[in-house]
């Protein structure tokens, strides 16, 4: 069904058809606002609002007969999602901030229960702050939006580090040979250690020998033959 154009588009400027090839072309841009972008630069190309629609890869021409009435009221701004539209966010800027305040001070041991920051121990203190329904997700995304990383926030020191009291303050050392005394590992994974004696002298392993599980015949029967033999004298055979 063709959509009647009860309205056409306003012819554009020169500044607005830059903005709608930027847009176009750009690899970063939303796929809402390239689809936007794509059919007002198709309808001012000449074509229809339902080969518009087709062209970028939206719903009808009724969808494209819509944005060309925005786009000659608001311009390049119509291209954008309309306010009020969209999942509201369940946190506000004040719940937000207090995540993050919370994320960057120091834990306490007797209240918090832990003394380095994790994602279950900050859900746990945050919903006992007034945020009982806040999620280790949602506080992970608060703190990557706030530019900060939990794998950056952590207050262990490195291997290799520590902190020194000077007379000028709290200075961290470095230890630049830490590769170095730790040394490469020359064992396999997986192959046992060797019992070391007492004396500290290396030992070797002793290669131990098997014997059958099961006798022979003959073998039980030579046994059996000789525990009926006597040891007295009389009843040894004579050569």
């Amino acid at each position: 069904m063709t959509t009647i154009q009860q309205e056409r588009l306003r012819p554009l400027t020169l500044s607005e058809r830059s903005d709608l090839r930027t847009m176009m072309k750009a690899s970063g841009e939303r796929l809402d606002r390239v689809q936007r972008a794509t059919a007002v630069s198709a309808v001012a190309d000449g074509r229809s609002f339902a080969q518009a629609a087709q062209a970028a890869g939206l719903r009808s021409g009724t969808t494209v007969a819509n944005l060309v009435r925005r786009f000659n009221r608001d311009g390049v701004a119509a291209l954008r999602i309309a306010a009020g539209r969209g999942r509201r966010p369940t946190y506000d800027p004040v719940a937000r901030a207090r995540i993050v305040a919370t994320a960057q001070r120091p834990p306490d041991r007797r209240t918090d229960g832990t003394a380095t920051w994790s994602l279950s121990t900050l859900e746990r203190t945050l919903r006992r702050a007034g945020l009982p329904r806040v999620g280790a997700t949602t506080i992970r995304r608060v703190l990557r939006e706030a530019g900060s990383s939990y794998q950056r926030t952590r207050t262990w020191c490195p291997t290799g580090t520590a902190e020194r009291k000077r007379k000028s303050g709290v200075v961290r050392v470095v230890d630049p040979k830490t590769e170095e005394k730790r040394g490469p590992s020359s064992r396999p994974t997986g192959e046992p250690r060797q019992p070391a004696s007492r004396s500290g002298v290396k030992t070797k392993p002793v290669p131990t020998r098997r014997f059958p599980s099961r006798a022979r015949a003959g073998n039980r029967s030579a046994s059996r033959s000789g525990s009926r033999m006597s040891t007295s004298g009389a009843g040894r055979p004579s050569c």
